[in-house]
C-alpha cells in the first residue's frame, strides 16, 4: 500500500509557497505516494502530476503587512468562519487517515493560522497508528519574529517528528534567520533547494543578450517594473532588450501603463520558458522569492535581486543579503528601490564574477524530500 501524505499549504500574498509545495506533492506521487494537497489560499491553477487537491475555504492577507487574514474579498474573518474551516480540516484529516502529515511553514511561520493548525496537530498525534508529524519550510524564515514567537514556536516544533529545510545550507544556513536554531537542530534535515521548473540546457535562443525583469506573481511588484523602466536609459545595457515579465497578480492599472514602455523594452506576461530566458540573458533583475532566487542561482548568468520587505517581512531581504555576502549578486535595499539605485546594482553585477565560476547549488530538494519521507515511514 502506497504511504498517504496530507499535506497543508496556505498562500496569502504571493504563490511562492504553494507553488513549491504542489512541486513536492507531484514529486512524492511520482515516487508511489498517495498524496493529498490541501490549499487555504486562493484557487491557483497547479501542476501537481498524481497528486490529488482538495480547496479549502479561501482566504488570504489582508495587505502586504501579512498581520491579519481576510476573505478574498477582503471582509475580515470571524469566529464562525474559523471554526467551520477547522471543522472541514480537520474532518478531512480524519477521514484520510493518512501515514505523514506535512504542514508547509508551520510552526516557523503561518502561525495567523494557528486556531486550524494546533488542532490539526493535535488531531494527528492522536490518530492511531499516529503519523509521521512533519514541517516543510524554506531556507529563511521571518528574523523579525519577537523571542515570545520564538519560544511559542520551539514548543510547538515539539509535537513534530522532524522539519525538512529546503535549502543548501552551503549557501543559506536556518540558523541565519531562526534565533531558535539550537533547540531543533538535531531534528531537523536539509533537503537542497525545490525546483518547479526545467533546469535544463536551453532549447532556443529567446532571451538571447537581454536583461530579463521579473516579479513573480506580480502581487507587490509594481515599484521594481516601474524602476525597470527609468534604469534603462542610465546605466550600461542601454543598448540591450529589457523583457518585463509580468505575473497574473500585476494589477490591470500597472499593464496599461507598462505596455507604453516604449523602444527597447518588450513587455509580456511571465513565460513558461523563464529558465531558458535566464541561461541566454545577459543579466536578471528580480525580486529575491524563493523560486526566482533559485532559478537565478541555477541558470544566470549575473543578477540584481530587488527583495520585497517590509518591517515584518525580512525573508527576502534577508536571503538576498546572505547572497550577496557569497559576492554571487548584487542587490537594492528592500525599502530603496529607484531608478538611480538600481542602475548602480547593475553596474555592479557587470563588475562581479558570474554567478556560474560559484558551485553549483543543491536543487535535488524534490527527490530527496521524497527520499528522506520513505526512510522515516517505514
Amino acid at each position: 500500500m502506497k504511504p498517504r501524505v496530507f499535506f497543508y499549504v496556505q498562500h496569502l500574498l504571493g504563490i511562492g509557497h504553494l507553488r513549491r509545495a504542489a512541486t513536492l506533492a507531484g514529486a512524492l506521487a511520482a515516487s508511489d505516494f498517495d498524496v493529498l494537497l490541501v490549499s487555504g489560499g486562493a484557487p491557483t491553477p497547479l501542476k501537481t502530476g498524481a497528486a490529488r487537491i482538495h480547496q479549502l475555504p479561501p482566504v488570504r492577507a489582508r495587505d502586504d503587512g501579512l498581520r491579519e487574514l481576510a476573505h478574498l474579498d477582503g471582509r475580515p474573518l470571524d469566529d464562525a468562519f474559523r471554526a467551520g474551516r477547522t471543522r472541514e480540516l480537520v474532518g478531512l484529516f480524519q477521514a484520510e487517515a493518512p501515514n505523514i502529515l506535512i504542514t508547509e511553514q508551520f510552526p516557523f511561520g503561518r502561525t495567523q493560522l494557528r486556531f486550524e493548525l494546533l488542532p490539526l496537530v493535535e488531531a494527528a498525534r492522536a490518530l492511531r497508528p499516529r503519523p509521521l508529524i512533519v514541517s516543510s519550510v524554506r531556507d529563511v524564515v521571518r528574523r523579525s519574529a519577537s523571542p515570545q514567537r520564538i519560544v511559542e514556536t520551539i514548543e510547538t516544533f515539539g509535537a513534530f517528528d522532524f522539519a525538512m529545510i529546503h535549502a543548501d545550507p552551503g549557501l543559506v544556513g536556518f540558523d541565519r534567520s531562526f534565533a531558535g536554531w539550537e533547540h531543533v537542530k538535531d531534528r531537523t534535515f536539509y533537503t537542497g533547494y525545490v525546483v518547479e521548473s526545467d533546469l535544463a540546457s536551453p532549447t532556443s535562443d529567446a532571451g538571447t543578450d537581454e536583461v530579463i525583469v521579473s516579479v513573480g506573481g506580480g502581487a507587490v511588484g509594481s515599484p521594481l517594473l516601474r524602476a525597470a523602466v527609468a534604469a534603462r536609459p542610465l546605466g550600461p545595457l542601454a543598448d540591450r532588450t529589457w523583457r518585463l515579465l509580468l505575473g497574473a497578480d500585476v494589477p490591470a492599472g500597472e499593464r496599461a501603463g507598462l505596455a507604453t514602455a516604449g523602444q527597447g523594452f518588450v513587455v509580456e506576461a511571465a513565460r513558461s520558458d523563464f529558465t531558458t530566458l535566464l541561461r541566454n540573458a545577459t543579466l536578471s533583475i528580480s525580486q529575491a522569492g524563493y523560486n526566482t532566487v533559485i532559478e537565478t542561482l541555477c541558470c544566470a548568468d549575473r543578477a540584481v535581486l530587488v527583495p520585497f520587505g517590509t518591517a515584518r517581512e525580512t525573508e527576502q531581504a534577508d536571503r538576498a543579503g546572505l547572497l550577496a555576502e557569497r559576492g554571487m549578486v548584487a542587490t537594492v535595499p528592500a525599502d530603496g528601490v529607484s531608478p538611480e539605485s538600481l542602475s548602480a546594482a547593475v553596474r555592479r553585477a557587470l563588475a562581479g564574477p558570474s554567478i556560474r565560476s560559484f558551485p553549483p547549488c543543491d536543487a535535488r530538494g524534490a527527490a530527496a524530500t521524497a527520499e528522506l519521507l520513505r526512510a522515516h515511514a517505514s
